[in-house]
């Protein structure tokens, strides 16, 4: 059964509601079903049928691909507004990756028929898909251009700075995930070791770049971090 969704959880700087009207918004959420996970529940696992897309309202998801023997790799963190599965909905394929809640969730989920009603409703939101599609693969593209090209401790620089972007907050120590996050996840994000992950960590935290705790990362020089990853 669908469950209504209040326009205060539209984000209107969403790519998916771009150039939407408040209404449209609304009725595109209404529609959709909504649903709450705790921390750590799987919202849908790698190869299983993709019924439903499903967009963010609180918190984030993380997406990840377990490899045959086990390993697994992060994908991406799915951050408040943004919509995840809607390719694989729309091609009738399986789910490619993983979604664990990280702390409680709520997502609004919608299936394939009630996506297609929508876009006769509202033909922005196919534009918007289809820039949301567009985004995914040129980000796709260019972590595998810095998995084959950069050195690992780049490619951990360029993650920092890109979950900063997305999901930091200001606070005495500078910028912070706004997430837990440990060193293990951003190793499985990076493409390297916990090993690794913690040498540079902790070199950068002497630098002054990064202050740590317990799965917390905060930035306190975006600029020299920054200069980093730019390094050549």
């Amino acid at each position: 059964m669908a469950h209504s969704v209040s326009k205060t959880d539209t984000n209107t700087q969403s790519g998916l509601f771009a150039g939407m009207s408040g209404d449209e918004q609304a009725t595109l959420l209404a529609r959709g079903r909504r649903r709450t996970l705790d921390a750590g529940e799987v919202l849908f696992s790698q190869g299983d049928p993709a019924l439903y897309c499903y967009y963010v309202v609180e918190n984030r998801l993380k997406l990840s691909l377990v490899h045959e023997e086990g390993k697994e790799a992060i994908v991406r963190f799915i951050n408040p507004g943004e919509i995840t599965a809607a390719a694989a909905v729309f091609r009738g394929k399986t789910y490619p990756a993983t979604a664990v809640a990280v702390g409680t969730v709520a997502v609004v989920a919608w299936d394939r028929s009630t996506m297609l009603e929508m876009m006769r409703i509202c033909p922005g939101l196919a534009i918007n898909l289809l820039q949301v599609v567009v985004d995914r693969l040129d980000e796709i593209q260019n972590r595998y251009l810095q998995l084959s090209a950069e050195q690992v401790d780049q490619r951990i620089a360029r993650a920092v700075l890109r979950i900063m972007q997305q999901s930091g907050r200001k606070t005495d120590d500078g910028i912070e995930i706004d997430f837990k996050i440990s060193r293990q996840e951003l190793a499985d994000y990076t493409g390297t070791t916990l090993y690794t992950v913690s040498r540079v960590l902790s070199a950068w935290e002497k630098k002054g770049w990064v202050a740590l705790g317990r799965e917390r990362i905060a930035v306190t020089d975006p600029h020299a971090l920054v200069g980093y990853a730019e390094k050549i």
